[in-house]
């Protein structure tokens, strides 16, 4: 399964590729996402999460202890907690990120999903993001999981990824091409 996906490759993608043949196996794909998703979340909200993942500094026995207290803390438990430890264990656990996102890609398939980035200036209203959702789905004939992240930077608008197709409708990338254009003309 993840030779057909190009986003599903290397490291990440063969951990998560057995990750998700375990939780298939074990009818427990929800579950197991859901908690992914929650310690994908916390990483994003702690810096001292996120070096603990990512330095190479600590030892494999020392990120495990500490990992295991956030799990415990975090109540995330069973298949996805013995995998992330599992992921410790191997020297693996910098590459968690790249494993969560090929996990949801892999369910997303699973389910007949497609799955789009969305990168926002500011957080999207429940009612905003419907919309963003029925109209993806018009274009894909799928279900679309979104993956949203806010960037400030893009001032206003919204560019959305999904496959290999990318919408930028994004001020920023609006005014750099006025800018350019006027560059060309003076």
């Amino acid at each position: 399964m993840a030779a057909e996906d190009p986003s599903v490759s290397g490291v990440s993608g063969r951990y998560a590729t057995a990750l998700f043949e375990l939780a298939r196996d074990e009818k427990s794909i929800d579950a197991v996402k859901a908690d992914l998703d929650q310690f994908d979340a916390l990483l994003t909200e702690s810096a001292e999460l996120k070096r603990l993942v990512r330095s190479p500094v600590f030892a494999a026995d020392v990120q495990l202890k500490a990992l295991t207290a956030v799990l415990e803390s975090a109540g995330i438990s069973g298949i996805a907690a013995n995998f992330l430890k599992v992921l410790t264990a191997n020297r693996r656990l910098f590459a968690v990120a790249d494993v969560i996102r090929a996990f949801n890609a892999l369910v997303a398939k699973f389910k007949g999903e497609a799955s789009a980035d969305v990168t926002v200036a500011e957080p999207l209203s429940e009612k905003n993001l419907d919309a963003l959702k029925a109209a993806l789905k018009t274009v894909t004939g799928k279900d679309v999981a979104l993956n949203v992240k806010v960037d400030p930077a893009i001032i206003g608008g919204l560019v959305v990824k999904l496959g290999s197709r990318m919408v930028d409708s994004s001020l920023r990338t609006k005014l750099n091409s006025i800018k350019h254009a006027m560059k060309e003309a003076g």
